[in-house]
C-alpha cells in the first residue's frame, strides 16, 4: 500500500517537471570553429532524465531546415559538436547567431526546445575590394588635397569587425578616417606635401586595415600613385619634423645638426638657401644659428635646461627661382639636462672702504647664497679664502655676514681680494665663488721718514742763484693728505764755517740762519741755493730739513744736511810786496826787491847782482799768494823771458831767482826777466812779474842793497820806465858814497846773508815713510806752496813721481755752536756731486809734487 503511494507521488512529480520543461527552453553557447566532440552541454541532466533513461526513451535532436552541426550522445545524454561551426556561414553579419533545436523524448513523447548560440571569434581578416588601386595626381596639387579611398570589409562582427587604417610612411601623404555612422566609415588620402614628378614619378603606398580582434588580423591594399608632371620644383626636406637632442651648456659654435633640402631643378633654380622662418623669435635666433648655404645648425648662446627644455626651429629652404619656391621643416631641439646648477653667491650690501683702525667684528658685507637644485645638491656650505683677516657668520638660511676678525694695517696691505666660496652637496660637488675687493682707508699713523739721518751735499762755489743742490725725499706710507709731505728748512740757528788765518784751522765766521743760504721746495724737496756760494767765505753749512705731512694731526720727521762748498779756480795768483817793505813790516831781510804798479796784473821788481857772482846765488825771490785752495792755490814759477840759456833761473815752486852761471861783463849792465806765476787749477790762472836785475861791481851791489833796505816805500815805488842805471852813472854815485857807506852796509849785508841762509836751508818736513813714494806731513808753508790761509791738513808725496791724493771730509759736527770743521785740500771736482754718505772720499785729479 505504501509502495503504491510512493510510485504515484513520483509519477506526479515527473509529470510536473515534464510540463515545466515543455513550457521552458534550454539555452547553450558555443564558440564557432569549436572542435568536433566538444561538449556543448549536459542535455539529459538539464532535462531531468535519470541515468540510462536517455537510451530507453530515445533522446534525439531534430534540426529543422538545416544541417545540424551538433548531436546528442546516446550514452551520456550530452550535446556534442559534430561538425565545423562557422558563424559567418550560419548567420552572416547577424548578431547574435542563435540556432533553434528541437529535442524529442519518447515514452511518453515530449518535445523540448534548445537554443544554441554560436559566438564569434576573430577568424576573418579585413578584405579590400582589390589588391591594388591606381591613382593619378597632378604634380601641382596643393597640400591638403583629399582623395577618397574604398575601405575594407570584415565578415566578423562586433569588436572583431572594428577596423582601423594605417598608411605606409610617406612625407607626401597621410590618411584621414571619418566615421559616417556606427557601421560605416570613410577613408581619404591627404596630400601633405607638394609632389615632384622629377623626384618621384610614382608613389607606392600600402594601406593597411586592422580589426579589433585578439590577435588582430590585417588586410592590405597597394596604392600606386602616378604623379603628373608640373613645373613646381621647390626645395624639399627629407623630413617634415626633425628631433635632435643637445646637452645643455654645449659650447657656443658647436654644430649639432645639418639639414639637407633637395631641388631637382637646374641652374639658379637649384641653388638653395636656408634660414629661420619668420615664426622663430629673435630670442631663439640668438641661441641658434643656421648656415645659409650648408644648412648646419649650431649653437650661438648658452643652452640652459632649467630655462627651457626644448626649442622648435622652423626652417625654410628657398631656391633662387623666379618666383622663388620654398620648403619648410621643423627641428625639435630637446635640451638634455646636466647637473650643472652650481651655487650662486651675490653681495647684497658692501660697506667699503674699511678704516684701518676698524674694530674687530665690524660687518663689511652682507651676502646671499642659493642653489637652484634641491636636496643634497641644493645644500650649500660657505667659507672665506683666504681665511684672514675676514670671516663669515651665518645670520639665517642663505644669508651671511662678512666680518672683520683681525686688525688691519693699510701700509702693509692696502686692499684685500676676498673670495667667498660655496660648495653644494652633489656628487660630484659643484662650486661657486664671489670675489670682493675690500680697500682699506688710511689713518694718519705714520710720520714722514727720511732715508738717511744725515745727508752730505757737495756744491761748487760760484754757483748760480737758484741752482739745484740736491733732492731730499721723505717717505710717508700713508696716502692722500696723510701721505702728502711738505719740506722746510728749520731755522734753529746754525754755525757757518769760514776761512781762518794761514796755518790755522777753519773758524766760525758768524751765526746766520741757513735759510739765508739755501731753500727747499715745499712740494718736491728740491734743495737750491739762494745766492752764489763762496768757498773763501763758507766751507761747511749744517742745517736741518723738516718734513711734515698734511694729516690731522700732522706728523713730522727731520734730517740733517751737511753742505760742503767745493773750491773753484776763481782767483788768480797775487804778487806780494817785498819782505821788509812798508807793506810788510817785520819780515825777514832779503835781496832788495821793489814792486812797481801795485794792483795791476804785472809790476816791475828791482834787484842787484854783482859781477862774478857764482852759479846758484839767489839774487831775488818772487812772492805770490792765491786765495783758492788745494791745486787751485799751488803755484809754480816759470821764467818766460829771456828764453834759452840765460844767466838767471827761477825756482819752480820756490820763486827764488838765482844765477844759472857765473856773471861776467858780457852779460851787460842790466837783465830784464819776465816771470809767470801760474796755479794748478783747470783752467790755470796766472800773473806776471817783471824783474829788472842790475849788474854792478861787488861794492856797488852791496851799497845798493844797503841803501834800499833803509829807504822808504816812496823811494821804492818808482816806475819801471824810470831812471835806467847806466855803467857811468852807477860809477859816479859809487865814488861819492863808497867810503861812507861801505862800513855801514857791510854789517847789514852780513846779517841779511845769515838770515837768508837760515831760512833757505832750514828743515821743511818730517819724513813718515821709507824711500819710494814717501808721504810727508807738511808742517808749514814752504816755498810758494800757498795754502790760501785756509788749509788745516794736507797729504803730500815727496821725492817721487806725482801721484793722486785723497781729500777727507769729516762732516759729523758736535752740537751747536759748532767748532769750525777742519777742511782738507780740495781738488776741482765735477760740477755738482749728489748726496753721499756721512764721510766722502774724493780722489784728487791732479798730482802732488814734492816741495
Amino acid at each position: 500500500m505504501g509502495e503504491r503511494c510512493c510510485a504515484a507521488v513520483v509519477r506526479v512529480l515527473v509529470l510536473q517537471a515534464a510540463w515545466a520543461l515543455s513550457g521552458g527552453q534550454v539555452r547553450y553557447s558555443v564558440p564557432e570553429e569549436a572542435k568536433a566532440g566538444t561538449v556543448v552541454g549536459r542535455l539529459a541532466q538539464d532535462l531531468g532524465l535519470e541515468a540510462g533513461e536517455t537510451e530507453a526513451r530515445r533522446l534525439r535532436l531534430v534540426a529543422p531546415g538545416r544541417r545540424a552541426s551538433v548531436e546528442v550522445s546516446g550514452a551520456s545524454g550530452e550535446l556534442l559538436v559534430s561538425s565545423r561551426l562557422d558563424r559567418e556561414e550560419l548567420c552572416g553579419k547577424s548578431a547574435p547567431c542563435a540556432l533553434r533545436l528541437e529535442v524529442l523524448l519518447e515514452r511518453p513523447l515530449r518535445v523540448f526546445h534548445v537554443q544554441l548560440e554560436v559566438t564569434d571569434i576573430n577568424d576573418n581578416a579585413p578584405v579590400f575590394p582589390a589588391a591594388r588601386k591606381n591613382l593619378s595626381l597632378s604634380e601641382n596639387s596643393p597640400p591638403g588635397s583629399r582623395f577618397p579611398l574604398e575601405g575594407a570589409s570584415d565578415a566578423d562582427i562586433g569588436a572583431n569587425a572594428e577596423l582601423t587604417y594605417t598608411l605606409s610612411p610617406s612625407e607626401h601623404f597621410s590618411l584621414e578616417v571619418k566615421s559616417k555612422d556606427e557601421n560605416k566609415i570613410s577613408v581619404f588620402l591627404v596630400l601633405m606635401k607638394s609632389l615632384d614628378r622629377e623626384t618621384i614619378p610614382v608613389h607606392r603606398l600600402v594601406l593597411t586595415a586592422s580589426d579589433g580582434g585578439r590577435p588582430s588580423l590585417t588586410g592590405t591594399i597597394e596604392l600606386l600613385i602616378s604623379v603628373l608632371d608640373a613645373n613646381d620644383n621647390a626645395p624639399q626636406f627629407n623630413q617634415t619634423v626633425y628631433k635632435v637632442q643637445v646637452p645643455e651648456n654645449t659650447t657656443p659654435g658647436t654644430v649639432f645638426f645639418q639639414l639637407t633640402a633637395t631641388d631637382n631643378d637646374e641652374g639658379i633654380n637649384q641653388e638653395i638657401y636656408y634660414s629661420f622662418s619668420n615664426a622663430v623669435s629673435a630670442k631663439i635666433q640668438d641661441l641658434f644659428k643656421i648656415d645659409e648655404k650648408s644648412g648646419e645648425i649650431r649653437t650661438a648662446g648658452e643652452l640652459d635646461f632649467e630655462e627651457s627644455q626644448s626649442y622648435d626651429l622652423e626652417i625654410e629652404a628657398r631656391d633662387k627661382g623666379t618666383p622663388p619656391l620654398s620648403g619648410h621643416c621643423s627641428v625639435e631641439v630637446k635640451v638634455l639636462d646636466k647637473n650643472d646648477n652650481a651655487p650662486e653667491v651675490w653681495v647684497t650690501s658692501l660697506s667699503v672702504p674699511v678704516p684701518e683702525d676698524a674694530s674687530l667684528g665690524t660687518v663689511v658685507a652682507l651676502l646671499s647664497v642659493s642653489d637652484r637644485d634641491s636636496g643634497e645638491n641644493g645644500r650649500v656650505r660657505c667659507w672665506v679664502w683666504p681665511a684672514s683677516p675676514f670671516g663669515l657668520e651665518a645670520t639665517f638660511a642663505g644669508s651671511y655676514s662678512l666680518v672683520l676678525r683681525e686688525a688691519l694695517d693699510r701700509e702693509r696691505v692696502s686692499e684685500y681680494e676676498v673670495e667667498v666660496r660655496a660648495e653644494d652637496g652633489g656628487a660630484p660637488a659643484l662650486r661657486a665663488s664671489s670675489e670682493l675687493r675690500v680697500p682699506v682707508s688710511d689713518v694718519n699713523d705714520n710720520a714722514p721718514s727720511f732715508a738717511q739721518a744725515v745727508y752730505t751735499v757737495l756744491a761748487r762755489e760760484n754757483n748760480a742763484a737758484g741752482a739745484e743742490l740736491a733732492r731730499l725725499w721723505a717717505r710717508d706710507p700713508d696716502e692722500a693728505a696723510n701721505g702728502r709731505v711738505s719740506y722746510s728748512v728749520w731755522d734753529g740757528g746754525v754755525g757757518v764755517g769760514g776761512g781762518g788765518a794761514a796755518g790755522s784751522s777753519s773758524s766760525v765766521v758768524g751765526w746766520r740762519p741757513a735759510s739765508s743760504y739755501v731753500s727747499v721746495d715745499a712740494e718736491s724737496g728740491r734743495l737750491w741755493a739762494l745766492q752764489p756760494l763762496d768757498y773763501e767765505e763758507l766751507q761747511v753749512l749744517q742745517f736741518e730739513v723738516r718734513a711734515v705731512d698734511a694729516g690731522e694731526p700732522p706728523l713730522s720727521g727731520n734730517a740733517t744736511v751737511q753742505l760742503f762748498v767745493l773750491d773753484e779756480n776763481d782767483n788768480a795768483p797775487a804778487l806780494l810786496p817785498p819782505a821788509g817793505s812798508a807793506a810788510e813790516a817785520g819780515g825777514v831781510a832779503e835781496a832788495a826787491v821793489a814792486l812797481a804798479g801795485a794792483g795791476s796784473e804785472s809790476g816791475t821788481l828791482w834787484a842787484w847782482a854783482a859781477w862774478g857772482a857764482p852759479a846758484g846765488q839767489v839774487v831775488a825771490k818772487i812772492r805770490a799768494v792765491d786765495a783758492d785752495s788745494g791745486y787751485n792755490a799751488w803755484l809754480r814759477y816759470e821764467l818766460w823771458e829771456p828764453r834759452g840759456k840765460g844767466p838767471f833761473r827761477v825756482g819752480l815752486y820756490s820763486g827764488e831767482v838765482s844765477t844759472a852761471r857765473a856773471l861776467d861783463e858780457a852779460d851787460g849792465p842790466r837783465q830784464r826777466l819776465l816771470i809767470v806765476v801760474r796755479d794748478h787749477g783747470e783752467p790755470a790762472r796766472s800773473a806776471t812779474a817783471t824783474l829788472s836785475v842790475s849788474l854792478l861791481e861787488a861794492a856797488e851791489a852791496a851799497l845798493a842793497a844797503g841803501s834800499s833796505s833803509s829807504s822808504s816805500l816812496a823811494a821804492v815805488s818808482r816806475s819801471a820806465a824810470g831812471v835806467e842805471l847806466g855803467a857811468g852813472a852807477a860809477s859816479a854815485a859809487t865814488n861819492v858814497w863808497l867810503v861812507v857807506a861801505i862800513c855801514a852796509v857791510s854789517s847789514l849785508f852780513l846779517l841779511a846773508v845769515v838770515l837768508y841762509g837760515a831760512s833757505r836751508w832750514a828743515p821743511r818736513a818730517t819724513v813718515l815713510s821709507a824711500p819710494g813714494p814717501t808721504t810727508l806731513v807738511c808742517a808749514s808753508e814752504v816755498g810758494s806752496w800757498s795754502y790760501s790761509q785756509r788749509h788745516s791738513r794736507s797729504l803730500c808725496v815727496a821725492d817721487g813721481a806725482a801721484k793722486s791724493d785723497l781729500m777727507v771730509f769729516s762732516p759729523n759736527f758736535p752740537p751747536p755752536p759748532p767748532a769750525p770743521a777742519a777742511k782738507d785740500t780740495q781738488p776741482e771736482p765735477s760740477a755738482l756731486l749728489d748726496t753721499v754718505s756721512a764721510t766722502a772720499f774724493i780722489p784728487l785729479s791732479a798730482p802732488f809734487y814734492p816741495l
